[in-house]
C-alpha cells in the first residue's frame, strides 16, 4: 500500500518561514509530478505549486517569489519551502503526488495519491 504523509505545519509569526514535507512510502518506484494545494477555513481548495515530471515548476501568483517546491527522489519526498509568510497563507496544506511502480515483469503503473494535510497558521 502507498502512504502520503505531510508534516512541518505549525504556528508562525508573519514574516517567518516553514518547510513542509511530503513523504511517500509503500509500493512505488518513484515520484513523477507533484503539487501542493491549500484550503483556508470556509474557502475553496486552491493550487499553490506544481512540479512536472521533467522538474519544471509553477506557482500561484499569491505565493510566487516566496514559496519553492522541490523533491528528493532518493527519499521519495516532496518539499514546500515557505518564506515571508503572511496571515493570508493560513490554511491546511495538502500534497498530491503522481507516482509510478515498475515490477519485475516489465510492467509500469502510474497512480495519484493525496495526503491528509498539515495545518499552517500565520499570526499577525
Amino acid at each position: 500500500q502507498v502512504q502520503v504523509v505531510e508534516s512541518g505545519g505549525g504556528l508562525v509569526q508573519a514574516g517567518g518561514s516553514l518547510t513542509l514535507s511530503c513523504v511517500v512510502s509503500g509500493t512505488i518506484t518513484g515520484i513523477l509530478g507533484a503539487g501542493w494545494y491549500r484550503q483556508a477555513p470556509g474557502k475553496q481548495r486552491e493550487l499553490v505549486a506544481t512540479m512536472t515530471r521533467g522538474g519544471d515548476t509553477d506557482y500561484a501568483d499569491s505565493v510566487k517569489g516566496r514559496f519553492t517546491i522541490s523533491r528528493d527522489g532518493a527519499k521519495n519526498t516532496v518539499y514546500l519551502q515557505m518564506n515571508s509568510l503572511k496571515p493570508a497563507d493560513t490554511a491546511d496544506y495538502y500534497c498530491n503526488v503522481d507516482t509510478f511502480y515498475s515490477d519485475y515483469g516489465g510492467g509500469e503503473y502510474e497512480n495519484e495519491y493525496w495526503g491528509q494535510g498539515t495545518r499552517v497558521t500565520v499570526s499577525s
